[in-house]
């Protein structure tokens, strides 16, 4: 491509580009270079053409220099970290025993953790390159055991990754490629301290990717500190916006009236489609959920404080469409990839726009089409210029309620307020 083409390419795919000889973006995958093993897994998913974030973050990744990738989830950011992985891999001498791993991708969840697993296992089988996630909450003798018998690519949450370093269950003195995917996600969980313990112990001429859906200045600094004269690319503005195929419907309520409009919206749109519903809190997903089953809606629910067997469970019977409704906190469903999720129902606000964003951003995944639901009360009411300016951006109605909140009036009377925070959901007891 000429740099004229290239630039129009770029102006085109919404990439934007810092960083010293930058290798042009790629079109094709033909034209990655990538071996013909590799290809013909992708020819095999169905994919037609590279993600904007594949299509200059290959490129840039097959030079083994160290990258920044800004996207948001969903963008395809996944395969553009793994498949310069397996080229990686392939290109260094064989494990002998005892090595520990050559790529290590560290991302803030199990749930994250094991679909990563689950792309590396499709793309690494032609070429026999084994892995195993490593997360907490499961016992510890078959990762162990797969440690022991050596795997190119380790996928882990901070947490396990650390006392199997200390147990001396793995080392990682040969890893070459490190992966930190949502390095926001893991700072908002307080990884910090973590991350830290593990990157030290990596050899520095290590090449480093370092992902985030956002660019808040906690993830710039620590970038800084573990880069080394990175690429950067962002895709799409970094001003924070949702995806446009996903219609945002806001509506001003009060806390008292929430449940039951729930139970009418789900009365109005349930066809059997898959439902995902955000709540602020474990407690409010148990109750919500409790509810909507005693009144014969079939709702399971998914966060942090049930055992891995049961998330797993739940998750499975949401993406095979036996139970529909699912109720979920943020950090069980951060990143969460499951297709056809029509609808996304914010029954609690979360507590930033980019929650926000990446919420919504669980439909219209992969070019289809997607609705979000927000319940907005007046203890919400700090967000609602930003919220404001993200729906407008994406050519959405804003209601006249909304935009007076925006304009920092008083909420209309029965609207919030103090008077039904006590009542709870939907104004009944709990036994």
């Amino acid at each position: 491509m000429s740099e004229r083409e290239v630039e129009e390419y770029r102006n085109r795919r919404e990439i934007t580009v810092e960083g010293r000889d930058i290798p042009k973006p790629v079109k094709s995958f033909e034209d990655v270079g990538f071996p013909e093993y590799v290809l013909q897994e992708i020819e095999k998913a169905g994919f037609v053409e590279p993600t904007p974030i594949q299509a200059q973050g290959w490129p840039m990744a097959l030079k083994g220099r160290d990258l920044v990738g800004i996207a948001e989830t969903g963008s395809g950011k996944t395969l553009a970290y793994l498949l310069p992985a397996i080229v990686h891999v392939n290109a260094q001498p064989i494990l002998a025993p005892g090595d520990g791993p050559i790529v290590l991708v560290l991302a803030p969840t199990r749930e994250l953790a094991v679909q990563i697993q689950q792309e590396a296992t499709k793309f690494g089988a032609s070429s026999r390159i084994k892995n195993t996630c490593i997360y907490g909450g499961v016992p510890k003798g078959p990762q162990v055991r797969d440690l022991q018998k050596g795997v190119e690519i380790v996928i882990a949450t901070p947490g396990r990754l650390i006392d199997m370093l200390e147990s001396h269950h793995t080392n990682l003195r040969r890893v070459t490629y490190l992966v930190l995917d949502e390095a926001d996600r893991m700072l908002d969980m307080g990884f910090d301290p973590q991350i830290r313990k593990i990157v030290n112990q990596i050899r520095p001429d290590r090449q480093t990717l370092y992902w985030s859906a956002t660019w808040p200045k906690e993830v710039e600094q620590l970038a800084r500190q573990f880069l080394y004269n990175p690429y950067k690319v962002i895709i799409g503005s970094p001003d924070l916006k949702a995806n446009h195929a996903i219609r945002q419907i806001v509506e001003i309520v009060s806390e008292s009236q929430k449940y039951k409009k729930l139970v009418d919206l789900l009365e109005d749109i349930m066809d059997g489609s898959r439902l995902l519903i955000f709540l602020d809190t474990k407690k409010g997903c148990d109750q919500i959920t409790r509810q909507l089953r005693m009144d014969g809606w079939p709702a399971l629910s998914i966060h942090g404080d049930k055992s891995q067997a049961e998330r797993d469970w739940v998750l499975s019977e949401f993406k095979a469409g036996k139970s529909p409704i699912m109720t979920a906190t943020d950090v069980a469903a951060r990143g969460l990839d499951v297709k056809d999720i029509k609808y996304v129902i914010n029954y609690d606000f979360p507590g930033s726009l980019e929650d926000y964003v990446h919420r919504i951003g669980r439909t219209g995944r992969a070019g289809a089409k997607g609705t979000a639901y927000t319940f907005f009360t007046a203890a919400n009411a700090r967000f609602a210029k930003d919220l404001i300016n993200i729906l407008e951006e994406a050519g959405q109605k804003v209601s006249p309620e909304l935009a007076a909140m925006g304009r920092g009036a008083p909420p209309p009377p029965g609207q919030g307020g103090f008077r039904d925070r006590g009542r709870g959901y939907g104004g009944r007891s709990w036994n």
